[in-house]
């Protein structure tokens, strides 16, 4: 099986499959220690890694909804985070819920096994 397959088996929607595939590229694709994505309400997509900068630094998921606004985006459906710190960052949190408080976000680990789902307001 493979791990889109697993995906799907755990219930996601392919919306849904498609942020966390797209959170892991941009984590493997960088090294950064995290990858996020986001999707906005016309179903448009933005991936990004961790950013660490000596004068910027973002969260992955601060850096998607950063593009995701600088793109015209006026909210976001959902957000997906790739990371092992076992838990979403609360300025990633805020970042989200600052666009779109009723944004769904899921954190998955490395291999995009999505571990837990944070609901429409959950701070």
């Amino acid at each position: 099986m493979s791990g889109t397959d697993e995906l799907r088996v755990n219930g996601l929607s392919d919306e849904d499959v498609k942020i966390v595939t797209l959170a892991r590229s941009a984590r493997a694709r960088t090294g950064a220690a995290e990858g996020a994505a986001v999707r906005d309400t016309d179903g448009r997509t933005y991936a990004a890694a961790t950013v660490a900068l000596p004068s910027l630094r973002l969260t992955a998921l601060q850096a998607a909804v950063a593009a995701a606004v600088s793109s015209g985006a006026q909210g976001l459906e959902a957000a997906a985070v790739v990371t092992t710190a076992g838990a979403v960052d609360a300025g990633s949190v805020a970042a989200v819920r600052d666009l779109t408080p009723g944004a769904v976000i899921l954190l998955a680990d490395a291999s995009g096994t999505v571990l837990e789902t944070l609901p429409a307001g959950t701070p």
